[in-house]
């Protein structure tokens, strides 16, 4: 194999690692897909991955689930630096006013990663969220949803946005999304971060 396909499986490896070892609360070996200035924006979340790890964590012994599921990647690559795209859904279950209820949000992790002493890492992980949906766990149930709590949130995330809110997160409002200026900043940081500049 040549040296360029060795370094995208290495790259593709952190990502499948990210996804399983944090659904499955391996939080000493989630730690490794970080560097130490390793930085989280998620909707419920936004700030160093340390933080963002105690957060998962203190959420997952409350019985916050919170899982994720990974579609293709593909990775633009300039020496020891990336940017992968993985296509992935996120999968939250809890109460919505009294129903208990699965939402499913389809988007992609646009991942700013890095080499560093021989080893890649994340240093942002930046999701963009496309779709979602919402559901009753028991298709019987009867759900009503606050139509003016709904319009606040951006398309891609509403209903994702909307139990987390229920549940007590303090949701971010303008996360990029399939189409728009918050998602073609994205890319326009993503050209910067491999030409050599920062990831924020």
């Amino acid at each position: 194999m040549t040296e360029d396909i060795i370094e995208r499986l290495a790259i593709r490896d952190l990502v499948e690692n990210w996804a399983l070892w944090r659904d499955a609360g391996n939080w000493d070996r989630f730690l490794t897909c970080w560097h130490d200035d390793g930085r989280m924006m998620a909707t419920w979340y936004q700030g160093p991955a340390a933080d963002f790890i105690r957060a998962s964590r203190e959420g997952w012994a409350k019985g916050v689930s919170i899982l994720h599921f990974l579609g293709g990647t593909t990775i633009d690559r300039t020496g020891d630096r990336a940017i992968a795209q993985t296509k992935m859904t996120i999968s939250q279950r809890g109460p919505v006013d009294g129903v208990l209820c699965d939402v499913v949000c389809t988007g992609r992790f646009y991942d700013f990663i890095e080499k560093r002493q021989g080893r890649w890492g994340v240093v942002l992980r930046q999701p963009i969220y496309e779709k979602d949906r919402l559901d009753p766990v028991l298709p019987d149930a009867k759900l009503t949803l606050d139509p003016d709590l709904l319009a606040q949130f951006p398309e891609g995330y509403r209903h994702l946005a909307y139990i987390q809110t229920k549940i007590g997160y303090t949701v971010k409002r303008d996360m990029p999304g399939l189409r728009g200026p918050e998602v073609e900043a994205l890319y326009r940081r993503g050209k910067t971060w491999l030409e050599g500049g920062p990831a924020e």
